[in-house]
């Protein structure tokens, strides 16, 4: 993804290179901490329950354990070697 495109240029369906740009975007506003801590007062236990359940899935199939500790966790990976 070479490009970050605004909120307002969000479009699904169209292209997969779009759709992975307005994934992107669309994560992004997701974990900002207004947003974030807003909708998490609202979530019942199930809705949370199955928010983890759904992104730890995909991460677990789509990123390596390292790219899990460097990327999300934002901390070196235990598999690293000095």
């Amino acid at each position: 993804m070479s490009k970050c495109i605004n909120p307002h240029q969000m479009c699904f369906g169209l292209s997969t290179e779009l759709d992975r740009e307005s994934v992107a975007c669309f994560l992004q506003l997701l974990g900002r901490k207004e947003l974030a801590e807003t909708l998490a007062k609202r979530l019942s236990s199930t809705e949370i329950e199955e928010l983890i359940q759904f992104a730890t899935g995909l991460m677990k199939k789509n990123m390596t354990e390292d790219e899990y500790h460097e990327l999300f966790l934002q901390e070196e990976s235990p598999h690293k070697h000095p």
